[in-house]
């Protein structure tokens, strides 16, 4: 791994850091004015988290100056909103009426069935079938460009 190093004045940072091959290759050696780096992979937010700016700030931690990412929680409204949308998009998908019995969970923000899909058998399609409130298996798929119709329960040509 090569270490990074960024430049300061006056105790704060200058550009953006630079690797310590590139300095010893232009200076001879790391000047003083430059610092130890550390890089902070950008954080994935939670469910309900907000990534504040899509750059983070160069901060000193524990001496080392590194990138600092900006995570905060969501507000009520802003997760109610997130929420809507999800139901929003759910609902006007095609065949939506298929899937009207799945309901939004508040954990992962994902739309879910009223009972848990089955596990898979190799060889065998299964929808989640409205008409049935149930998983249901499909027929096979027929080669070429289909699409499948809930309402037939059946492969129909694109």
């Amino acid at each position: 791994m090569t270490n990074l190093y960024i430049e300061t004045e006056n105790g704060a940072t200058k550009n953006h850091p630079a690797f310590e091959d590139n300095l010893i290759q232009a200076f001879g050696v790391v000047p003083t004015h430059w610092e130890p780096f550390t890089r902070v992979e950008r954080p994935t937010p939670a469910v309900y988290q907000i990534l504040e700016f899509d750059e983070p700030v160069y901060a000193k931690v524990d001496g080392v100056w590194t990138d600092v990412w900006s995570v905060r929680e969501m507000t009520a409204e802003e997760k109610t909103a997130k929420q809507q949308a999800v139901i929003t998009v759910f609902n006007q998908q095609e065949y939506a009426s298929n899937w009207s019995a799945w309901t939004l969970d508040e954990a992962t923000c994902t739309m879910v069935p009223p009972i848990p899909r089955p596990e898979p058998v190799e060889g065998k399609i299964v929808f989640w079938s409205g008409a049935d409130a149930n998983w249901k298996e499909a027929p096979a798929r027929p080669e070429g460009d289909y699409k499948f119709d809930f309402i037939a329960w059946a492969w129909v040509a694109r």
